[in-house]
């Protein structure tokens, strides 16, 4: 179960990360309240799945699905540069995250 709520947790990172970026530095209100909606949730199921995770697997898996998703989310929906070095990038990055799961004793 903690890894389902880190899973989500993550997600939800990167919606208030994406959300963050349409509120325009907090100047409009929906996609504002999103993010800080979205981040609570985040950080809420990111404490609850490290009652049983370490916290070094439990902060990086998280940070590595937001800055994944991130990088995604940046290229298919809002048209950022994807280049070799970016895609080699976020391939590390999800190396980072296999091995991570795979080192976990939960």
């Amino acid at each position: 179960m903690a890894w389902i709520m880190l899973s989500v947790a993550g997600v939800l990172e990167v919606v208030w990360a994406y959300f963050m970026k349409q509120s325009q530095g907090f100047t409009r209100l929906t996609p504002t309240a999103v993010t800080f909606v979205t981040m609570f949730a985040s950080f809420g199921l990111l404490s609850l799945s490290m009652k049983t995770l370490p916290l070094g697997t439990a902060y990086t898996v998280w940070t590595g699905i937001g800055a994944l998703g991130a990088f995604v989310v940046g290229i298919a929906v809002l048209g950022e540069q994807m280049s070799f070095l970016r895609v080699l990038a976020a391939m590390l990055i999800v190396s980072g995250l296999v091995l991570m799961k795979f080192s976990s004793p939960d």
